[in-house]
């Protein structure tokens, strides 16, 4: 898949094999922060919806927003990295989560609101591909797939700890709609002073380059792309449940007012992927999707049941083996894909794999919200699942024809 506004020019070189590799552990922990505050706001919806009368429509409509910028974030800059280098771009992104971060601190109403989550989403999308493939051209030689795990559980494992966090300082601590913001506000500008004054830059050529969208996946590679795209859309399909009505189902079910139901879900959830993430780093790419998108299908169903049961036991334990799934088939499909690029494509080929992930992140919970609207959570949560269900039977069968592709152990 290519789209280019603007014809291509030379690709830049990258240095990353004839100079320094400082710097690649700031860079994993800001990327790691940025998805901290990524689903921090989750245990909170549901004290905006109640504070400014949302219903669960508005609710999903706020935690989407987020996506069009990221997105536009990914068509345009997804790979101006690989030309003007990687720190400018990572501070820049990090400058603009600040903002963002200021702004939901600040926030007294739904504009506040929608600002700072499209904001998040612009810095979000900015920084993504720079991070992932800087951690690609910093990684220590010695250890050359840890790029690749971090890659892959450093997203699940920052989404775990955000919610948590949220839940916990939401539950227990003075101001939570601010105090959460404020903290992860203070952990950005020592990652941001961390990576401008510790990491080496990975791009020799700057010259001054004309913005152009660019979203490539060379010749040779779409085949494994296009096959590999259902475990994706299954992956990102659940994700999106869990951060946007999940923390609500997850009360329901308990026939609790506490936030803390909602939290542990999501952490359950992306806590469980990342502890599988790391736990078969050493296994291959495909047996990893494979019995991921198994899984996945079978904690969706169970989720099923689980709703249909009002069983909040039985969705703990769905939330745990979908987790799980979640995790296989993300980090499988992530390093067979990472696989595929030379050092010149990453940032392009990484900004086509998160287009297809945040695009299932955005538009399910929003047709969600306004199904859920008309037709209540229990009735949503039930096609939901069920859907995702499928897509992961569906992204078995894919898996299962396609050739494997693997970047080497970490």
């Amino acid at each position: 898949m290519t789209i280019q506004a603007q014809p291509v020019v030379p690709s830049r070189r990258t240095a990353a094999a004839g100079r320094g590799t400082r710097g690649f552990w700031p860079f994993a922990a800001l990327l790691g922060l940025f998805y901290v505050a990524a689903s921090a706001p989750s245990p909170l919806y549901g004290d905006y919806a109640t504070r400014w009368h949302f219903t669960d429509s508005t609710l999903t409509v706020v935690f989407a927003v987020y996506a069009g910028p990221l997105l536009i974030a990914l068509l345009v800059f997804g790979g101006i990295s690989d030309e003007i280098g990687r720190k400018p771009v990572a501070l820049t992104a990090t400058a603009l989560l600040t903002v963002s971060m200021v702004l939901f601190a600040a926030a007294d109403g739904l504009t506040l609101l929608i600002a700072a989550r499209a904001v998040q989403g612009f810095a979000t999308g900015l920084l993504t591909a720079v991070a992932s493939a800087a951690l690609l051209d910093l990684q220590p030689r010695h250890r050359p797939g840890l790029a690749s795990l971090l890659g892959a559980c450093l997203s699940t494992g920052g989404l775990a700890v955000g919610a948590l966090l949220s839940g916990l300082l939401v539950q227990y601590a003075w101001s939570p709609s601010r105090l959460t913001y404020l903290v992860i506000l203070a952990l950005l500008i020592v990652l941001g002073v961390a990576v401008a004054a510790r990491a080496d830059e990975t791009i020799t050529a700057r010259p001054l380059s004309r913005i152009r969208i660019r979203v490539a996946v060379a010749a040779d590679a779409r085949a494994a792309f296009w096959a590999a795209t259902p475990a994706l859309l299954s992956t990102w399909a659940l994700n999106s449940f869990y951060l946007s009505l999940g923390p609500t189902l997850a009360k329901a079910l308990s026939h609790s007012s506490s936030h803390l139901p909602g939290a542990i879900s999501v952490a359950l959830l992306t806590g469980c992927s990342c502890s599988s993430t790391v736990i078969t780093r050493n296994w291959s790419s495909r047996t990893c999707t494979l019995l991921g998108c198994a899984v996945l299908a079978a904690g969706s169903g169970l989720t099923v049941v689980a709703t249909a049961l009002t069983s909040a036991t039985i969705f703990y334990v769905s939330t745990v083996v979908s987790g799980v799934g979640f995790g296989l088939a993300f980090s499988g499909t992530f390093r067979s894909l990472v696989a595929l690029a030379r050092p010149a494509e990453r940032g392009a080929l990484i900004s086509a794999t998160y287009v297809i992930g945040y695009t299932t992140f955005a538009v399910p919970a929003v047709i969600a919200g306004i199904v859920s609207t008309h037709e209540g959570l229990t009735h949503t949560a039930l096609g939901y699942s069920a859907v995702v269900a499928g897509l992961g039977v569906i992204a078995f069968i894919t898996t299962s024809r396609t050739p494997a592709h693997d970047v080497e152990k970490p």
